[in-house]
């Protein structure tokens, strides 16, 4: 099994509820991490060119508001292989986090 950088999960992340351009894709995952982990305009770009590259996201033609829109946004969309790749990877860090909980590094859930 892959294993994904942790840029690249949070991305999927924010592509697989609905269509995103980059600036939507730092915020939601600076929200989801409570603005702990911000992603710079190098690391988003990066990552999102590996994403393409690799068939995890593809880039959309549909806007989803075209009248109050900037045309020189890109949209993202998971794919089905990005899917099972998250999936995968979700299941991983499930493991991993459940080992770490089995030697006392984090708490149990109550």
């Amino acid at each position: 099994m892959r294993t994904l950088p942790l840029a690249a999960f949070h991305i999927l992340l924010a592509v697989a509820d609905r269509d995103r351009h980059g600036y939507a894709i730092m915020q939601d995952v600076h929200a989801r991490t409570d603005g702990r982990l911000r992603l710079g305009p190098g690391t988003l770009y990066g990552s999102i060119k590996r994403l393409l590259e690799d068939g995890l996201i593809q880039e959309v033609d549909e806007r989803p508001d075209p009248g109050n829109d900037d045309v020189r946004r890109r949209y993202y969309r998971i794919t089905r292989l990005g899917r099972r790749i998250a999936a995968e990877e979700m299941a991983r860090l499930d493991a991993l986090l459940r080992h770490a909980r089995s030697i006392g590094l984090v708490p149990r859930k109550a």
